[in-house]
């Protein structure tokens, strides 16, 4: 069975870590619930459209099925990246395989993947293949590629990344842009843990993930320099340029928002 992230040495996974049955359970019990509550509402409003007309109150009927089954569900999952009501109350979020945030793609599988082992199989396949599974995967995240991981609860924040001196200039000037983001992650998630380790583990880690990064990273650090260090160098200058480049896009934003707002031809605003 393949895993998911990176292995150690020592069995450890540098992903967040899998939420536990209870959490889940009880995340989806009220998501569940409520969209149960939802749904009578809304079969028992459909119904009354076929007082009318029966073809009618059947679509009536598949609209609000549809609705509150898929399209509601894959709107929350997609916009609060992996979070709904159960989720929150139960500190859970839903995250692709690698670690990153799932996009809609993933909430349309897991819908309708649900819509089958949940509504119509009453729940059994999903917590047959939760219990079953190491990271307490239903059937809708096997397909999807997706797993349940605890948000709150869990360890102390991670120690800030902090630019090596010596490497600033070589890393100023590096091309870093093509770095993927599951393999930034997994870097950062290394060098957060990389006390935890073992010295064995640690070190063999470290130069697997450099040798990783460094098809991605031109030109390459000056000789000697430590697996860690250069990490740390990369993530930290790729966050400084992600963070210049957001306050690039705001200030043009005000710029644009305000030349919009401003008056042709040299004319003042009226003041209030």
């Amino acid at each position: 069975m393949a895993t998911q992230g990176i292995l150690t040495g020592e069995g450890v996974l540098l992903e967040a870590e899998p939420a536990s049955f209870a959490s889940r359970m009880l995340g989806a019990a009220i998501d569940y619930l409520l969209a149960a509550a939802v749904l009578v509402a809304a079969l028992i409003a459909a119904s009354s459209v076929g007082v009318a007309s029966d073809s009618g109150g059947r679509i009536a009927v598949i609209v609000a099925m549809v609705t509150v089954l898929v399209l509601v569900p894959v709107t929350v999952e997609t916009l609060s990246r992996g979070r709904s009501l159960g989720r929150l109350v139960s500190g859970v979020r839903i995250v692709r395989d690698d670690g990153g945030p799932v996009t809609v793609r993933h909430a349309i599988v897991r819908a309708l993947v649900g819509v089958v082992e949940i509504w119509a199989l009453l729940g059994i396949p999903a917590l047959i293949a939760s219990i079953a599974s190491p990271h307490g995967k239903r059937l809708g995240d096997m397909v999807a590629g997706t797993y349940a991981v605890r948000v709150r609860g869990g360890p102390s924040g991670r120690a800030p990344l902090v630019m090596p001196a010596h490497l600033a200039g070589w890393a100023h000037h590096a091309d870093v842009a093509r770095l993927p983001d599951s393999l930034a992650l997994a870097a950062r998630q290394f060098l957060g843990r990389a006390p935890q380790l073992s010295p064995a583990s640690r070190a063999e880690l470290g130069t697997r993930l450099t040798a990783q990064v460094l098809t991605h990273v031109h030109p390459w650090p000056p000789a000697g320099t430590h697996p860690e260090l250069f990490l740390a160098a990369v993530l930290a200058e790729r966050r400084e340029r992600e963070l210049a480049t957001e306050a690039a896009r705001t200030r043009r934003a005000h710029l644009e928002a305000d030349a919009f707002t401003r008056l042709p031809y040299g004319v003042p605003d009226p003041t209030t």
